[in-house]
């Protein structure tokens, strides 16, 4: 059975950083694609950042600059560091594994979510 496990959510200030970490029991983690996603209260869930097994990465616009997203394939983890939060950005933040498509990947598997709250 396939599980994604987020760790490292929490309560924070404006300002501050943060740093999630996804654990996969994928047994070829390496070929996937992995993201990060958030949803927001009376939101739909956004992808904020993803990246391939070969590293490359994308962001949304409004995080780029300011949040990482990196993996270990031997560890079968992805991390999201997370820099100079904003309120607006309280969300379940949820990790994600996908097969890589043409016109996007193909999301699989789902964690459980993480809790991010930012006060201002």
């Amino acid at each position: 059975q396939v599980q994604l496990v987020e760790s490292g959510g929490g309560l924070v200030q404006a300002g501050d950083s943060l740093r999630l970490s996804c654990a996969a029991s994928l047994r070829t983690f390496s070929n996937y694609v992995m993201g990060w996603f958030r949803q927001a209260p009376g939101k739909e869930r956004e992808l904020v950042a993803s990246i391939t097994p070969g590293g490359s990465t994308k962001y949304a616009d409004s995080v780029k600059g300011r949040f990482t997203i990196s993996r270990d394939n031997a560890e079968k983890t992805v991390d999201l560091q997370m820099n100079s939060l904003k309120p607006e950005e309280t969300a379940v933040y949820y990790c994600a594994a996908g097969v890589g498509r043409i016109l996007g990947p193909r999301w699989d598997y789902w964690g459980q979510g993480t809790q991010v709250t930012v006060s201002s």
